[in-house]
């Protein structure tokens, strides 16, 4: 299969924004999604928060990885992997691994001295891969989210 890893462009945002919801339909989440076209033109384009990398399959976008600069305390500056995400026709076709090795390029072409993201437990496929690759899993560290309910709850305490 012929494909190209490339930045995105803003107008690509509406296939990454159809893969974004591809994947929370999979994991019965779509209506939490939030983000429109518009947010991720701005935030991405306008602002810089983030970099977007597609996999083009003929003109088409086939998959997507979303990463962003972070900052440790104990390591400096990372690099976050929010998403990556291969429409579910196309994986298993070295699309996923791609995108990853891109983004590890990326990493190691910014300095970085560490790449993260979260993967779902249940997700073992994906966690061999990354294992594979001398990525380790964290089991003892929880992923910890606080949405915009308990946002404005605490404010309210204030």
């Amino acid at each position: 299969m012929d494909y190209t890893i490339r930045e995105a462009r803003r107008e690509d945002m509406k296939a990454v924004l159809e893969l974004i919801k591809e994947l929370a339909e999979h994991e019965n989440h779509l209506d939490d999604v939030e983000v429109t076209i518009e947010d991720l033109e701005k935030e991405g384009f306008d602002n810089g928060n983030f970099k977007c990398f597609v996999a083009d399959v003929g003109g088409k976008i086939e998959g997507m990885a979303l990463v962003y600069f972070r900052f440790s305390t104990w390591k400096g500056r990372t690099v976050h992997l929010e998403d990556l995400i291969v429409r579910e026709n196309m994986r298993g076709t070295g699309l996923g691994g791609a995108l990853y090795q891109q983004v590890v390029k990326y990493g190691h072409d910014h300095g970085v001295k560490r790449i993260e993201w979260i993967v779902s437990e249940g997700n073992k496929n994906a966690i061999e891969f990354y294992e594979n690759t001398g990525a380790k899993i964290k089991e003892s560290w929880k992923t910890v989210h606080m949405e915009e309910k308990g946002i404005r709850k605490n404010i309210e305490k204030q």
